[in-house]
């Protein structure tokens, strides 16, 4: 929440550029008038409101041109936010505008889908869902042959489009740019970025973006049951790169990967840059614990599976749930080429989506989705936030028409008729396990000298920035303190690492373990005592006030740690920061905890 004693800019006034002949399927930009972007001072004395109490939302929804002239006089205007009234919406696609700063590597113009003549159409599902094909998805690494042969032929169908058809690859791959690096803003909030990252957006939107790619594929082979496959990376037959993306000859084929990750290496869910050196036995058992921490531990309540809250005038990167965090962010890393100046093409938000393979990783975060809800019915359950259930996005199907659609539109994945293969989840019994001194002794054989000195450095006071190991003492709440007993049915303690402060266009790692000790670094990726993690995958902003700088927070779910960790009565718990990639690009503005109730 901005304070009022910051400049406030008020939004500018519009006109109309025509997208240039040369660039087809540009569409019409909004550009700002010159002159138009007034700033203003907002102060607060002991009659009026507590500026640090007012929301920034109300503030830019008085600013129309009578709250511009009051506010230039020095009146203060307040409208008080109305509850369930803020949902983020993504305004007609002529507003959307050149992505921010892309890398030079990046050779793209635009983002922006194709224009279109008529208006946006609201999304209905069909009327009967029983008689409509209902699409199965299958694993990607059990999938035949037949079925491979019919995904190529969709994928060059669709390759083989112009760019300018809103349903062809290029206009799909870049969907995730416009979305993603500063293209977009809310509507009715021109001077914020729109990003379906870093908040509860980003399940809701990556499957709406899924639902439409795999129906456009379906059209144009003439088969409506065709369903995208999923990559597997949660049980040990799916933990190496799916063979049909590998093959040189197919349209499923990206250049732009990391070439050391081919088939067999098994892929490292909680990758940092740097390769483990681990057994494949010993990988696949850090994978599996890894995905309970994240699936379960984590996850207890709605509120922290989906993320921070993200209403209309927020700044963007309220927060990530787990999953986002990881898996999703150090899968889209391992995958990316590191030869590549900005980690092409998974590595990097703007160019994810080239890679058939973007598809194939979002389908298992999607189906993460529908796995956490069935772990436990009673408590697992989709938000019930009006701000969240009517939050949209604008998508092209497969006719092709111009669609908004709502988060309210894809909870029930039978109203979408579609499903996914029935695969075991091993990692449900994958519980971390607390270090012990032998353990700790052998994982100290397998680290480098410099990773076994490493010790923490205390924090003498916030903000710090990461540039090692980092260790604070943090207080708990006294109501949360509790016996072995009282521990299953306490509130949630929630460990918030607040103020994270990092550049957008970096690859950003780091670690959060609670009573590690000195050898944090013997601790695994299936150690108990690490209490999860923050990833940043590199994607850049236009309207970012600090810079290159995004500011977020992590929420990490303690109880089933705690408890584990014999510490559900003490007074306080050690925290331990270890950055693991992108050495002194993060600062922390404070270390808490709180009790969610």
């Amino acid at each position: 929440m901005a304070s009022l004693s910051q400049l406030i800019t008020r939004p500018a006034t519009f006109s109309l550029s025509s997208p240039s002949p040369s660039s087809p399927g540009a569409s019409f930009c909004l550009k700002p008038r010159r002159g138009a972007v007034g700033r203003v001072s907002c102060t607060s004395s002991p009659a009026e409101p507590d500026a640090s109490r007012l929301d920034r939302r109300d503030v830019l929804l008085g600013l129309g041109a009578a709250g511009a002239s009051a506010t230039a006089a020095g009146i203060l205007l307040s409208f008080p936010r109305r509850a369930g009234a803020d949902p983020v919406a993504t305004p007609d696609i002529s507003s959307c505008g050149p992505p921010d700063q892309l890398p030079p590597s990046a050779n793209v113009l635009t983002c922006c889908p194709p224009p279109s003549s008529a208006s946006p159409v609201d999304f209905a599902p069909p009327a009967d869902a029983s008689s409509s094909p209902l699409r199965t998805r299958p694993a990607a690494h059990s999938a035949g042959a037949d079925y491979v042969a019919k995904f190529n032929r969709a994928i060059a169908a669709m390759k083989a489009l112009p760019a300018d058809d809103p349903r062809s690859f290029a206009a799909q791959a870049s969907v995730h740019c416009a979305y993603c690096d500063g293209s977009y803003s809310p509507d009715g909030f021109p001077g914020l970025d729109l990003q379906v990252h870093n908040s509860w957006l980003f399940m809701p939107f990556h499957r709406c973006y899924l639902y439409f790619f795999e129906r456009i594929l379906g059209s144009l082979i003439g088969d409506p049951t065709f369903a995208i496959p999923f990559w597997n990376w949660d049980a040990p037959d799916g933990m190496s790169m799916p063979a049909m993306y590998t093959d040189q000859s197919s349209p499923l084929f990206d250049p732009r990967r990391n070439g050391r990750h081919v088939p067999p290496k098994l892929i490292d869910l909680d990758y940092n840059g740097r390769e483990p050196r681990f057994t494949d036995n010993q990988q696949v058992d850090h994978n599996l614990r890894v995905m309970y921490r994240q699936m379960i531990s984590l996850s207890p309540t709605p509120s922290l599976f989906f993320g921070s809250p993200y209403r209309a005038g927020d700044d963007p990167n309220q927060g990530p749930g787990p999953v986002e965090n990881i898996p999703h962010g150090p899968v889209h890393i391992w995958c990316g080429d590191p030869e590549q100046p900005a980690g092409e093409d998974m590595g990097n938000f703007y160019s994810a989506g080239r890679d058939p393979l973007f598809y194939a990783h979002h389908a298992n975060i999607d189906r993460m989705w529908a796995v956490w809800k069935g772990l436990d019915p009673r408590r697992h359950t989709d938000l019930t936030d009006p701000d969240w259930l009517d939050a949209s996005f604008l998508f092209y199907d497969e006719d092709p028409k111009l669609v908004r659609i709502r988060v309210r539109d894809v909870l029930d994945m039978d109203r979408l008729r579609y499903r996914y293969q029935d695969v075991p989840t091993p990692w449900t019994s994958a519980r971390p396990v607390v270090t012990t001194q032998r353990v700790r002794s052998a994982t100290s054989s397998l680290l480098t000298p410099t990773a076994r000195a490493a010790g923490a450095k205390e924090a003498a006071r916030f903000p710090v920035t990461l540039d090692s190991p980092t260790r604070v003492t943090v207080k708990r709440p006294v109501s949360a303190r509790r016996s072995r007993a009282e521990s299953k049915l306490a509130k949630e303690e929630v460990l918030i690492i607040d103020g994270i402060q990092v550049d957008m266009d970096v690859a950003v790692k780091f670690d959060v373990f609670v009573n590690a000790g000195e050898d944090h670094a013997a601790v695994g990726p299936g150690g108990r005592e690490l209490a999860g993690s923050f990833v940043n995958v590199p994607h850049r902003h236009k309207h970012d006030k600090r810079g290159r700088a995004i500011k977020t927070t992590l929420r990490l779910a303690l109880n089933e740690q705690l408890e584990d960790l014999g510490a559900e009565g003490d007074d306080s718990v050690v925290v331990t920061l270890v950055p693991r990639q992108g050495k002194g690009k993060v600062k922390i503005g404070s270390v808490k905890i709180e009790i969610m109730d």
